[in-house]
């Protein structure tokens, strides 16, 4: 890894836990799994803030029924936005601060990094016994600034998927925890697998075990492999965090075992 400028870490006495949402690439269904896993960590009674750095990809608002919110100051701390219907759990993202939600977010490394500097300083998250950062994928600028400013994280859960092309990505994302004395909590398998919506079979259309695989090779934990439903997207489309309006399906146990192993 070349050289990087030392950042100070940010004291957040007042959060129990914190954990880094990470993957080698996009498109591996990153910030679906941090957004329930915060649902349901919140839905256990766990008080739970969601932090949306994911700059140029900012879902969260959309999952959570949160477009058109905007952050909010009382002078001396942004306020976190609640979400409807989920006691215990507030948000913060960078979609909050964005003209619309189709505009682009054309900014400059040291703009970037302020902004997740300040997210991570300035919110007034009150006492937390979780908080979740949905970091930027890869392993470039972003992550470094959120790993570097969380200082004493927890640790990161790294989501990837079943196929064996992924399994370089998954070794960069570790190996980069490891060289920031980040844990790595564990690996996330999602579309691990599709749910038959009429008889429940799960047929692994992506193939399989890539997941296991890694974790395995670098003594780390699958925390768990989360099969496809058709409803997920239905389901952040909606607003309404899959696990919170399909609770007891198979994929929602398979979340709230993963958030589980996180408190």
């Amino acid at each position: 890894m070349g050289e990087s400028m030392s950042i100070d870490a940010v004291t957040m006495d007042n959060v129990k836990k914190k954990y880094v949402v990470m993957s080698g690439k996009g498109g591996v269904g990153k910030s679906t799994v941090a957004v329930n896993l915060a649902a349901a960590l919140a839905l256990e009674g766990k008080k739970v803030g969601l932090l949306d750095v994911d700059i140029h990809g900012p879902s969260t608002p959309t999952m959570l029924g949160l477009v058109g919110e905007k952050l909010l100051s009382d002078g001396d701390a942004i306020q976190p936005v609640p979400v409807p219907g989920i006691d215990n759990l507030a948000v913060v993202s960078i979609g909050f601060m964005l003209q619309a939600e189709d505009a682009p977010v054309i900014w400059r490394g040291p703009m970037k990094n302020g902004v997740i500097k300040q997210f991570l300083e300035d919110v007034d998250w009150g006492d937390l016994d979780v908080l979740i950062v949905d970091c930027p994928p890869g392993t470039g600028d972003e992550p470094l600034s959120v790993i570097q400013l969380l200082g004493n994280a927890d640790g990161a859960v790294i989501v990837t998927t079943p196929q064996e092309v992924s399994r370089v990505d998954v070794s960069k994302s570790v190996n980069f925890c490891r060289q920031l004395n980040l844990p790595v909590t564990g690996i996330v398998e999602n579309m691990s697998g599709f749910v038959c919506p009429h008889c429940g079979t799960v047929t692994e259309v992506f193939g399989s075990g890539a997941g296991k695989k890694i974790a395995d090779a670098y003594g780390i934990p699958l925390l768990g492999s989360i099969p496809v439903d058709p409803v997920i997207g239905e389901a952040g489309d909606s607003g309404i965090p899959y696990v919170s309006r399909f609770a007891t399906s198979q994929v929602a146990e398979v979340y709230q075992t993963i958030s589980r192993s996180l408190v």
